[in-house]
């Protein structure tokens, strides 16, 4: 069973000190007269908050791993969606490949300020992605759901043993 978040504003802590002017103590401050003024009813923790909320921490374990190694949708947003949220390996799948628009887009963005791009061979790379990516999907679309997970499996784990040699 949940609980209705109290009633009173939040209370002042040794990291708040006491200084109104602190950013941390304004910011509860507000949220407070925020929630206060826009709903009588006392929040409380939903099954969909919950699944709103692992959603944004698979996104965030994906936008992490994607800007230190260029992955993250296929490693974290896959299997997050299928093992934690109860999503089908298809659907997942085409989940991921959406999410990755956001997290390759901000990760290059900060690959390219630093000169970490080869833009060459980038091209290169898009070229036979974007053909194999159209390839992929429709087979996907065509392959029974549990050849499709034992496939995305196998494929993992080859990487993983690859990666360790």
């Amino acid at each position: 069973m949940t609980e209705p978040l109290g009633e009173q504003p939040p209370a002042k802590t040794a990291a708040m000190g006491t200084n109104s002017n602190n950013l941390g103590h304004l910011i509860g401050r507000k949220g407070y007269r925020w929630i206060q003024e826009s709903d009588s009813a006392p929040c409380t923790v939903s099954p969909v908050n919950t699944t709103y909320a692992k959603a944004a921490l698979i996104g965030g374990a994906a936008g992490v791993m994607a800007g230190l190694f260029g992955v993250g949708g296929g490693i974290i947003v896959v299997p997050g969606l299928v093992l934690w949220l109860a999503v089908s390996q298809r659907q997942a799948s085409g989940t991921s490949i959406a999410t990755i628009i956001a997290s390759s887009s901000a990760a290059l963005i900060a690959f390219g300020i630093s000169g970490s791009v080869d833009w060459g061979a980038a091209l290169l790379v898009f070229t036979g992605a974007a053909v194999g990516a159209v390839i992929g999907a429709r087979a996907a679309t065509l392959l029974p759901e549990r050849m499709l997970s034992a496939a995305f499996a196998t494929v993992l784990l080859i990487a993983g043993v690859r990666m360790m040699l």
